[in-house]
C-alpha cells in the first residue's frame, strides 16, 4: 500500500467564534491546520490557536489573495479548503484518507447541500472544487473565488456540512455583500449592464435552483432559498447600473 500523502486544512475567518472549534475539530485528522483570520475581534483567534497549527492574521483585501496566502504558508502535499461553518462528517473523513492514499486526479470536487431553515436541501446542493494537490494550486476572483489545480478533477461520493443558515437576516446581508463585490469587480472591467440581463439574469437562478435543481421538492425552504438567490442576482446587476452611473 501506498504511504498516505500528508494534507494541510487552510480555514479562513472573520468572527467566526460560534462556528470555529467544532470546524477544527472536524478536521483534527490533519497533518496540518492553517487559519487565516481577517482581525476578528470576538475570540476566534484565540480558540484557533488552542487547535491550529498555525494561525495567521491578514487583513482582508479579497477572498483569493487571503486563501492564496495562506497557500503559501501550508506544506502538506494536498490541501483542504472548508470555511468555519462548514464540517467534514467521519465518512468524508474516511474517503478522503483513502484517496490520500492513491490519487487518481489533481483535485476533487465535493457536494456540499444547504443548510437551510433546519433541514438539508439535498435537491439544491454544490459540487465545489475543495480538495487539491498543493502544488501549481490557486485561486482568482475577487468573490465567489474560484480554486485551480493542475490536472485532472474528480468528484468524491461523501458530502461536506455546511451550515449555511445563520438567520435569515444574516443571509440576506450575505447576498447584499457579495453582489458589492461582484459588481466591483465587472465596474473595474468596464463591463456594462442592460435592463435585458437585469430580469432575464435573476429570473434564470430561480428557474435553475427551483425547477431545474429541483429545489421545489424542498418545499417551503427550497423556495426561499431560490428566491434570495435569485434577489442576490439581481442585486449584482442593480448595484452595476449603480456604480456606472456613480451613484454609490
Amino acid at each position: 500500500m501506498n504511504p498516505m500523502s500528508t494534507l494541510s486544512v487552510i480555514i479562513p475567518t472573520f468572527n467566526e467564534a460560534d462556528y470555529i472549534e467544532d470546524a477544527l475539530q472536524s478536521v483534527a485528522f490533519a497533518d496540518e491546520i492553517i487559519v487565516v483570520d481577517s482581525y476578528s475581534s470576538d475570540d476566534t483567534k484565540t480558540i484557533a490557536q488552542s487547535l491550529a497549527t498555525k494561525v495567521l492574521e491578514r487583513k482582508f483585501d479579497d477572498f483569493s489573495a487571503q486563501k492564496n496566502y495562506a497557500l503559501e504558508h501550508a506544506t502538506g502535499d494536498w490541501v483542504l479548503f472548508i470555511d468555519a461553518d462548514e464540517r467534514v462528517t467521519r465518512s468524508l473523513e474516511a474517503e478522503i484518507k483513502s484517496v490520500l492514499i492513491n490519487p487518481k486526479h489533481s483535485g476533487y470536487k465535493i457536494n456540499f447541500p444547504h443548510f437551510f431553515m433546519n433541514r438539508f436541501l439535498y435537491f439544491q446542493s454544490n459540487d465545489v472544487l475543495r480538495l487539491v494537490k498543493r502544488e501549481g494550486a490557486n485561486f482568482t476572483g475577487l468573490v465567489h473565488e474560484k480554486l485551480h489545480c493542475n490536472g485532472s478533477v474528480g468528484k468524491l461520493r461523501q458530502k461536506m456540512i455546511h451550515y449555511t443558515y445563520k438567520g435569515l437576516h444574516h443571509y440576506i446581508t450575505k447576498k447584499e455583500k457579495y453582489a458589492w463585490f461582484q459588481a466591483e469587480q465587472r465596474f473595474e472591467k468596464n463591463k456594462k449592464t442592460t435592463y435585458f440581463q437585469l430580469f432575464f439574469k435573476p429570473t434564470y437562478r430561480f428557474f435553475d435552483s427551483y425547477i431545474k435543481k429541483g429545489g421545489f421538492r424542498n418545499g417551503v425552504p427550497g423556495l426561499t432559498l431560490a428566491a434570495i438567490d435569485s434577489y442576490g442576482v439581481f442585486s449584482r446587476y442593480a448595484k452595476l447600473i449603480l456604480l456606472n452611473r456613480g451613484m454609490k
